[in-house]
């Protein structure tokens, strides 16, 4: 962070640069660009410097008409730099929960509406590998940025950084953006793999037993001879080879409760991932199971909905 004697001494360029950190979704106007020489760029500079110093020492006009050449072009790469950056506009899509240790997904949509083709645009969040992508002319383009996450809870994604050095690479122009968008971190599933817990009560509804029965559909099988007509799938069997029956799971009295104080660990955070780990492995095998915490209590259920809700629970927990 600069230091307020600066700031007050120097308030221009200060007041450049806040402003010009702009929240998605953006529009990289000329205020919110930077534009700088590249590594060969700065070689070029020296090079075109000594050109000039030598023909002004040895008059010599071939030296001149050279030196204003190149420098002539170097000029023309960055404005076609600046513009292949210009006037892009970048929305994201917030990304989908993970697991913590994996990789926090960002999509981001870039769009052009001036006509004019965006080559080698590049895109990374802090601490990321550039991702690179094209734009096409009054087109639009997806890419996908990454963010390592370490810990369960919400990992906020940074700033991103929208660059490009086309044509020539001898500049490098580039906006920083503020994502302002978080990602819900699971937490790390459990390596072992302890069975779920026994201590079964009975409930209005229960687990999906592996027995055949008429109430729930759980997928398709072979075709077996004695199978009811009705069973079969007459539009699964006309698409593939050979013929299929619908397979349905009886529907027994019993559910599991998954309780935080009754869950091996050393701390917390491994009775967590445990807990992570049996609720895969119910929501898996079709098990109807309920969540105990400390502050909240997720009733028995199956299904999608119920799944993500109880660990979106265990993410969000506070320790103790």
């Amino acid at each position: 962070m600069p230091s307020p004697f600066l700031e007050r001494l120097l308030p221009g360029p200060f007041k450049l640069l806040k402003r010009r950190i702009a929240t998605l979704p953006a529009r990289l106007d000329a205020q919110r660009l930077y534009i700088l020489p590249s590594h060969a760029g700065w070689g070029l500079a020296v090079v075109l410097a000594a050109m000039l110093t030598g023909a002004i020492n040895y008059t010599l006009n071939l030296g001149f008409i050279l030196t204003f050449l190149l420098t002539g072009m170097a000029l023309v790469c960055l404005l076609h730099t600046w513009r292949n950056l210009a006037w892009l506009q970048v929305q994201a899509v917030p990304p989908a929960p993970v697991f913590a240790g994996q990789d926090a997904m960002l999509e981001l949509v870039l769009s052009e509406d001036r006509g004019r083709e965006r080559l080698a645009i590049a895109a990374n969040l802090e601490g990321a590998e550039p991702v690179f992508i094209d734009v096409s002319a009054h087109g639009m383009a997806r890419l996908t940025v990454s963010s390592p996450t370490y810990r369960r809870g919400w990992h906020d994604m940074g700033k991103l950084t929208l660059s490009t050095g086309f044509p020539g690479g001898l500049f490098r122009a580039w906006s920083p953006l503020e994502t302002d968008t978080r990602c819900l971190v699971y937490p790390r599933p459990a390596d072992t793999s302890l069975p779920l817990p026994q201590g079964i009560q009975p409930g209005p509804g229960g687990s999906l037993s592996p027995q055949p029965g008429d109430e729930d559909f759980s997928g398709l099988r072979l075709y077996q001879r004695g199978d009811s007509p009705r069973r079969i799938d007459w539009k699964a069997s006309s698409r593939e080879q050979g013929m299929y029956s619908r397979e349905f799971h009886a529907e027994s009295q019993q559910q599991v409760w998954l309780d935080l104080a009754l869950t091996p660990g050393k701390d917390i955070e491994q009775r967590l991932s445990q807990l992570t780990r049996w609720v895969m492995q119910a929501h898996a095998s079709h098990q109807r199971y309920g969540l105990r915490l400390p502050a909240t209590s997720i009733a028995p259920a199956h299904g999608q909905a119920h799944y993500e809700a109880c660990l979106r629970a265990l993410a969000l927990l506070e320790a103790a």
